[in-house]
């Protein structure tokens, strides 16, 4: 059975510095979506991704994502 994989996502901040935004079980449908997307959106808001790291240690999956502009 499958149980998904585990994926946390990091904001990159403007001083370099890496906001960790959440982290959850995605299933791998999901995970496999990522070959056709460069944009996510969490908590309503919209980040770019820039580069995913898979973390054999930890068995997660590591996203870093920096947030697009908002005219608001």
């Amino acid at each position: 059975m499958d149980n998904g994989m585990r994926v946390i996502l990091f904001e990159k901040l403007p001083d370099g510095a890496l906001n960790r935004i959440e982290e959850r079980v995605w299933s791998m449908n999901m995970v496999t979506a990522l070959e056709h997307v460069n944009y996510i959106v969490v908590d309503g808001r919209e980040f770019e991704t820039v580069e995913g790291r898979l973390n054999v240690d930890e068995g997660t999956l590591e996203l870093l994502l920096v947030p697009m502009r908002t005219d608001e």
